[in-house]
């Protein structure tokens, strides 16, 4: 990790950084994973303070982590969620009939992981490209015959795949999940309308601001996550780059996403993105008032788990989390939460097991040796896939209470409060 700098301008227009949205102190990188011989090393730890602003109404960092050293070798891998799987194929399967994409179409989708998603178009024979610039995680994508590029994304890498095809722009391209983790958004956005040129369209999916608020989701505040969008925020900054968003559809993934759609072609406005601007403006979402207030709620949820744990203790009750998950990492830190509070962590990545949480340390373990700790508790960390999780544990035998602590604590599959 190269370091961090402070951010003075909004890095989307420019504008001035105003009212504070969640302060959360200073915090280690939430994905960097730390090895145990090295658990004596002193982690990087940096601000983790997001602020509006004035003028677009954006909700970001103001100090930004460097996104080479967070981004080249990554910890996540989407294929580890059969939940984000089977999103991603009906999203493609959807994507496909309403454009009436074939084997003469070209897809494009920019931070594309392990191919996850793609693979859908590989095997429907739709060509397509992924750019990903974690290099281990488009290593594992290449692997499973997804074509990918190693690098991040912005004007030179759209220029670069419309060379190569004579300059043809592609008829779709995606960025889910990306927008949050983009420093340079002006180079980024550019890169889409530029790939996309006169007649293709972008699909960006997000999570939504408005359902961080009402959710007390501050735990998807973390560094790798730049920014914070609202339809407002997000439709202005697609606007400045020439692209008009004609339609939205509200998604349940991370706790309340949307899926933008967009293209340099003005058209209709669909019904739900006309609903949703004035939802948003009912909200007073161009106005101060409403980010004010946001960090007392968010102080109520780290009190009701650190009662909760200490509850637990108390009673003499084995505790253990599930899920090494990014927002968890945000969630235990501001907690206090150490490695005596928690038996361990379980996760179904490889890349994470045998590695200690940034921050708390809690050592990551494989579900099958956190069953065998014989915990009475387990706290689901992804409270997004908590469904899943919790089939999943059942179906292993655990009969145990899960919990999830955002926006309160809360227990899950009929487990005994």
């Amino acid at each position: 990790m190269d370091g961090a700098h402070a951010v003075t301008a909004c890095r989307a227009c420019g504008g001035t950084l105003g009212a504070v949205f969640c302060d959360l102190g200073v915090m280690p990188v939430a994905n960097a994973y730390v090895r145990p011989e090295h658990a004596a090393r002193r982690e990087p730890a940096y601000p983790l303070r997001a602020v509006v602003c004035d003028a677009c109404r954006l909700v970001q960092l103001d100090t930004v982590v460097d996104e080479t050293g967070i981004f080249t070798d990554y910890a996540y891998f989407s294929s580890a969620s059969s939940t984000w799987i089977e999103h991603a194929a009906r999203y493609c399967a959807a994507i496909t009939r309403r454009l009436g994409l074939h084997a003469g179409s070209f897809v494009v989708e920019v931070a594309s992981n392990d191919g996850y998603l793609l693979r859908n178009f590989v095997a429907a024979g739709i060509p397509c490209l992924g750019i990903e610039p974690a290099a281990n995680v488009a290593a594992a994508a290449q692997a499973a015959g997804i074509p990918t590029q190693a690098r991040f994304f912005g004007r030179a890498a759209a220029a670069d795949i419309l060379a190569e095809r004579g300059g043809r722009p592609a008829d779709l391209v995606i960025g889910n999940n990306v927008l949050a983790h983009v420093p340079d958004l002006d180079d980024f956005i550019g890169g889409l309308a530029l790939l996309a040129g006169a007649t293709g369209v972008v699909n960006i999916e997000s999570p939504h601001l408005l359902a961080l608020v009402d959710g007390v989701q501050f735990d998807t505040i973390y560094h790798e996550h730049y920014a914070y969008w609202s339809l407002l925020s997000v439709e202005r900054a697609l606007g400045r780059h020439g692209l008009l968003l004609h339609d939205i559809e509200h998604l349940p993934t991370h706790g309340g996403s949307l899926r933008i759609h967009a293209a340099a072609r003005a058209r209709e406005p669909g019904a739900a993105l006309v609903a949703l601007r004035a939802e948003e403006a009912r909200r007073g979402l161009d106005h101060d008032a409403f980010y004010r207030g946001f960090d007392a709620r968010a102080a109520e949820v780290v009190a009701g788990l650190r009662a909760w744990l200490a509850e637990g203790r108390q009673a003499g009750r084995r505790i253990a989390a599930y899920g090494a998950a990014a927002k968890g990492n945000t969630l235990l830190n501001a907690a206090g939460v150490t490695a005596a509070d928690l038996l361990a962590v379980a996760d179904l990545s490889p890349a994470k097991q045998g590695r200690l949480l940034p921050g708390s340390h809690v050592p990551v373990v494989t579900p099958q040796a956190l069953l065998a700790l014989q915990p009475d508790d387990i706290l689901i960390l992804p409270w997004n896939i908590a469904g899943e999780v919790s089939r999943q544990l059942r179906g292993a035998g655990f009969a145990g209470r899960l919990a999830t602590a955002v926006p309160r604590i809360a227990y899950h599959d009929g487990a005994a409060a």
